[in-house]
């Protein structure tokens, strides 16, 4: 009888860390999920709010470290750039930015976890809206790295890497080349840039690269790349 006892308080306390992960599992996507339908109609000031303090935002090769490198990036370059300083959606402006095939994997001590999400944009402003008339796809990969602070999941790195841009009409087979030019200068002397440059350079469509896994391959138990 005592060995039945002991094995099912075992069985008990592998099914409680096993839901624990799950649960973090949910809360993570949940997360990531909120950040798109956030950036969807530009609510930056609710998007920062999502990143722990001493969080990393990576971008276009640059590293925005910090809350402060966040508001940065997204309030004072997106929401100065895409909304003319309002924070929320503005007429005529398109920013659809789904999260998805996610894979999340959360350490064994439940406080840290890596996901690997896919986002396919499609964005533009209205030909009535103010401001430049454009309409684009895009398409990337996120990286991100989480942590857990009282009990709640936040952003402590978001890797976004873009990797390709169309214009709208005529698709991503007649993209110019460097059509987008990565950071090159960091903050200060680039008062909306980042803290610091990543290398080496990021680079997109026509040319080609591999974001790194986070995670194994799940049969062959290799990491790619190494």
């Amino acid at each position: 009888m005592e060995n039945q006892i002991r094995a099912l308080e075992q069985k008990i306390e592998q099914l409680s860390k096993h839901i624990g992960i799950l649960e973090d599992i949910h809360a993570i996507r949940r997360l990531q999920h909120i950040y798109g339908y956030y950036i969807d109609k530009c609510l930056y000031e609710e998007t920062v709010e999502l990143f722990s303090e001493n969080c990393e935002v990576r971008f276009m090769g640059g590293i925005f470290k910090g809350k402060a490198g966040a508001r940065r990036l997204y309030i004072e370059r997106f929401q100065k750039n895409f909304t003319n300083g309002v924070n929320g959606a503005v007429y005529g402006f398109l920013l659809d930015h789904p999260q998805l095939q996610d894979v999340v994997d959360v350490a064994p001590d439940g406080r840290t976890a890596k996901a690997r999400f896919r986002s396919l944009m499609q964005a533009g402003r209205h030909e009535l809206a103010e401001g430049e008339t454009r309409q684009w796809w895009e398409g990337g990969i996120y990286e991100n790295e989480y942590v857990k602070e009282d009990g709640i999941w936040k952003f402590k790195v978001l890797n976004y890497r873009p990797l390709w841009h169309a214009d709208f009409a005529k698709g991503w087979a007649h993209t110019p080349p460097n059509l987008y030019q990565m950071f090159s200068e960091t903050y200060p002397e680039n008062p909306l840039g980042p803290d610091e440059l990543i290398k080496p350079t990021p680079v997109l469509w026509p040319e080609t690269d591999v974001v790194p896994f986070h995670y194994p391959h799940p049969v062959t138990g290799e990491i790619w790349g190494k």
